[in-house]
């Protein structure tokens, strides 16, 4: 159905190729996974199968892409719509109406269907995506997450033969990034449906994937072969095989199903370790990290009373001395009360909240809780209908701009939202003027975030995780005691996941507060002190990060599935056990 034969692309002003060599095959009715590091050309090579490389792009194409037997070099995107239906990394770049019911009817319209089967594909698309309740929503209310739902359901209606997706479930919940697996699984096995789609979150599209690509580097030719195969030898790789890798299982599980059942052994061999003392304070605290909220005590509870006698049970009786009162915390954040109502609806209903220097907090919940809107509150985009939000001593959306930047910076979902020059060398030279910072300082941040971004590449030619990776570094020049991240780690790789990840601890070692909206639970379990969990903008659960994600089987991470009822978190935890 796909076909690469010797591809390569090179960019109008580009020192050399951003792919070459690319040649692989792609069978009908196949779900085909295109992974690989951040900036090594997958958008590219999505882009090649619909023809807006290098129709729409620029630059020169080398070698042969055939679809369906057109050929995309004398084929134009629109003579391939038909075809191709594609969901690029930014769903909102691609929306022409309104409202949801509209964009999912829009692409049929172009291709002159009939209002009654339009009709029917559109309340067929609404069910299969969970998008009934939000037909006559304006698209500008909706949050990122059901924005990229009605991205996937735009192009599902007119039912292409192939399906082009870039980071499909990158901005979704872990339930709603199920559904709309399942939803192309059933598409690819019942209608025969082809779907090429690159991801960087491995964990959750891997066992979905009948083969995979991978592009190793920059202008390396791709490795293709089954999952199993390909994760044996590739540098990006989800917790479960990184689990696998360590503790030599062959070959090498995808699934936690298949993990589990090979963990009896690794988990006697942990559980020795628990039984030395050890265990607590490494399932308690996340590696690396300085907890500022209280000890392993505070994080899993009271140890268990082994073997106690009944004089020792008397003991928990006794009249105990009254603790000296704790002094009170100083507090970089706080919102008391806080609701936002926003186009009818109730986006946030009276959360409390508080932010400690040096602590990081995970707010999670479904697309559409209220996470983005809490940030918003937080840096003064949003304005409360009723409640209070303290930043700094100051409330933010009172503040003047220069003075809150100093207070409390913002990375949103879309990092461009921050970028307006044309080079990387002008955003870092005017991020360090506006902060007042060294020369430099911005670019060193870029450096360790993402290396390779060269001084001359302008932003809009980087990818989805080189432009959060810059936007990052612009908004950490000013070293603003309150950080705000909305979904960081959308568009970024195992590696550069790992570096932000240093870098955040650093920030918190440092005395700075970090408040992140994710939906990547395997982030949280890595960095954050507290998860705080939203739904219909309330908050759920409010605790330390073992104790709410080890209980929540959507919001748990892979580690922690496979080696239940043991509480751990990360493969690093497990690592540092074993020793």
């Amino acid at each position: 159905m796909i076909r690469f034969e010797d591809v390569s692309v090179t960019y109008d002003g580009a020192p050399g190729p951003t792919v070459q060599r690319v040649g692989f095959d792609v069978p009908e009715g196949e779900l085909v996974l295109l992974a690989g590091p951040s900036g090594v050309g997958k958008s590219t090579v999505l882009g090649a199968v619909s023809g807006l490389v290098p129709h729409f792009t620029g630059g020169t194409l080398r070698g042969r892409v055939t679809v369906a037997g057109r050929d995309t070099r004398t084929h134009k995107p629109r003579e391939l719509a038909g075809v191709v239906g594609t969901v690029g990394q930014d769903p909102l770049a691609h929306f022409v109406t309104d409202t949801v019911e509209d964009e999912l009817a829009y692409g049929m319209e172009s291709l002159g269907l009939a209002p009654e089967v339009m009709r029917r594909r559109v309340e067929e698309t609404l069910d299969l995506l969970g998008l009934a309740g939000l037909r006559d929503r304006p698209l500008a209310t909706l949050s990122g997450g059901q924005r990229q739902r009605v991205a996937i359901g735009s192009v599902l209606t007119p039912h292409p033969q192939v399906l082009v997706l870039d980071e499909p479930t990158s901005a979704l919940d872990p339930a709603a990034a199920e559904e709309v697996l399942a939803v192309l699984q059933r598409l690819v096995h019942d209608l025969g449906t082809t779907v090429l789609m690159a991801e960087h979150r491995l964990e959750r599209v891997i066992q979905y994937a009948d083969r995979v690509v991978l592009l190793p580097g920059p202008g390396e030719p791709p490795v293709a072969g089954t999952p199993a195969e390909v994760m044996a030898v590739s540098p990006v790789f989800p917790p479960v095989v990184d689990l696998g890798r360590l503790a030599g299982w062959s070959p090498l599980p995808l699934t936690v199903r298949d993990a589990r059942r090979r963990a009896g052994d690794l988990r006697e061999r942990l559980a020795a370790h628990a039984a030395g003392g050890t265990r607590a304070s490494a399932a308690a605290a996340t590696p690396g990290t300085a907890a500022p909220r209280g000890g392993a005590a505070d994080r899993c509870g009271p140890a268990p009373l082994r073997g106690a006698s009944r004089r020792g049970s008397r003991h928990l009786f006794r009249r105990r001395p009254t603790p000296a009162p704790e002094p009170p915390r100083t507090l970089v954040a706080e919102t008391r009360s806080l609701s936002v109502r926003r186009a009818r609806v109730d986006a946030l209903r009276h959360v409390d909240l508080t932010v400690a220097p040096g602590e990081t907090i995970a707010l999670m919940g479904r697309n559409g809780a209220g996470k983005s809107t809490l940030l918003g509150s937080l840096v003064g985009l949003v304005t409360p209908t009723s409640g209070t939000v303290t930043v700094g001593g100051a409330s933010p959306h009172r503040t003047t701009p220069r003075d809150l930047v100093r207070r409390v910076g913002l990375v949103p979902q879309d990092p461009r939202d921050l970028l307006y020059a044309d080079t990387v060398a002008d955003e870092c030279a005017a991020a360090d003027r506006d902060a007042a910072a060294e020369p430099g300082t911005c670019r060193t941040l870029v450096s360790e975030l993402l290396p390779g971004i060269t001084d001359d590449t302008h932003p809009r030619d980087l990818s989805e995780g080189q432009c959060l990776a810059l936007a990052l570094a612009v908004v950490l020049t000013a070293r603003p005691p309150l950080l705000l991240l909305d979904e960081p780690t959308r568009g970024l790789d195992y590696a550069a996941k790992a570096r932000l990840v240093t870098v955040l601890r650093g920030l918190a070692a440092e005395g700075h507060a970090i408040v992140l909206a994710t939906h990547d639970v395997e982030l949280a379990a890595e960095i954050a002190h507290r998860v705080v969990l939203l739904a219909e903008g309330e908050v759920i659960a409010d605790g330390p990060t073992a104790q709410i994600v080890v209980s929540s089987p959507s919001f748990a991470p892979q580690v922690t599935k496979i080696l239940a009822p043991q509480q751990w978190l990360t493969v690093a935890q497990v690592r540092e056990a074993l020793g």
